[in-house]
């Protein structure tokens, strides 16, 4: 039985999700495909110690900042260390602490943080971050960071061996942080904007013609391809019972443009439904090129005062692996499916694919665009 090659594979898993990507999508809710703007979540980071580490913290010798920040720390709780001391605290870490403040947050929320060693730290396992101060892009502080790290993976050495499993250096603190400051929100009195996650000018007008039909013509007034006005009435109770609508809203989503995604890393070739090819010839073929060496021995004659030599016979061949007619005519496309099946039509691998679908994309055969990541 003739084995199916990486290429039918990979075609044949196209063809059976070319099924079901053929099927409409189904209606999105407008809170699934559009922010309020304004109302976003700001990233916060921070400085800060861990200790309680077994003997995984820091080098002091070779990470000076983390005594620096050592000698700060217990100087404000009056502790005063005589100067000239050589201190190694193998025990203690700098960590750096990141996380998202939610958008509407309020003081007394607990989010969660992530910590990762900013050191030469070999584990944070089992270490405790003490209170840390978290700001964000204006140098404000709007959350204080304190807890257990917590560490998914493991370590174990002895004998000069070692192995890990996942990664020490980083973890996190579920409810780590607990919001201090919210940031203000302007909630306009008559108009709300809402923002589209993708710009696209069919969607903006389907939103729109969905919302007027809700609430009646005139409450939604598109500014462009991504953002609309909607009316909200100045009650705040009815503009909450009136928001909690607005999100509920069913929006038919319109066809994305066509986009061929390329992995050269990889080889994998990904093209959404949009994708269309125009007739067009594909000559495809790989050359294999061969060099041998022969060694021969030159013997010289009986009595002739000769000497042996050792001499190579070189042979260059240049083959084709190629099917005998390379040249292809690939049949237009209207739908994924038939791409897929022409392309399957050339008997490339995935990498080659990478340059024929580019070389495609040049000739003005296919109607796409190429994104190579």
């Amino acid at each position: 039985m003739k084995k199916l090659s990486l290429l039918s594979r990979f075609i044949f898993a196209a063809v059976v999700l070319c099924q079901f990507v053929a099927i409409p999508a189904s209606a999105q809710r407008l809170k699934d495909i559009s922010n309020v703007a304004g109302q976003r979540p700001n990233q916060l980071v921070g400085y800060g110690l861990v200790v309680g580490l077994d003997g995984s913290g820091d080098q002091t010798t070779q990470t000076p900042f983390t005594i620096q920040s050592v000698l700060q720390m217990i100087g404000t709780l009056g502790i005063t260390v005589p100067p000239g001391g050589q201190a190694q605290l193998r025990n203690t870490a700098a960590v750096m602490i990141t996380a998202e403040m939610p958008a509407l947050a309020r003081p007394g929320q607990a989010i969660d943080i992530t910590v990762s060693s900013l050191g030469n730290a070999q584990s944070l396992k089992g270490g405790t971050l003490l209170m840390t101060p978290l700001r964000a892009a204006d140098g404000q502080v709007y959350a204080q960071a304190q807890g257990n790290v917590v560490i998914s993976g493991a370590g174990a050495a002895g004998g000069g061996a070692a192995t890990t499993v996942n990664h020490l250096s980083a973890g996190r603190i579920p409810s780590g942080a607990l919001i201090e400051r919210a940031v203000p929100a302007v909630m306009p009195e008559e108009f709300i904007q809402l923002d589209l996650r993708q710009s696209d000018f069919t969607l903006m007008q389907r939103a729109a013609q969905a919302i007027g039909q809700k609430f009646g013509q005139g409450t939604a007034i598109p500014i462009d391809a991504r953002s609309l006005n909607v009316r909200v009435p100045l009650d705040p109770l009815r503009r909450v019972a009136f928001m909690a609508t607005l999100e509920e809203i069913t929006i038919e989503p319109s066809a994305s443009a066509a986009k061929v995604i390329l992995n050269s890393r990889t080889g994998s070739v990904v093209m959404n439904q949009s994708v269309k090819l125009a007739p067009s010839a594909v000559a495809h073929g790989n050359l294999t090129v061969r060099i041998q060496s022969t060694p021969e021995v030159s013997q010289p004659g009986a009595f002739s005062r000769g000497e042996t030599v050792v001499t190579s016979q070189d042979t260059a061949t240049v083959s084709s692996d190629g099917k005998p007619d390379n040249l292809i005519a690939i049949p237009g496309g209207a739908a994924l499916a038939s791409v897929v099946k022409a392309l399957n039509m050339l008997g490339a691998t995935p990498s080659d694919l990478i340059s024929i679908l580019q070389s495609l994309k040049s000739a003005g055969a296919l109607s796409a665009e190429i994104e190579v990541i």
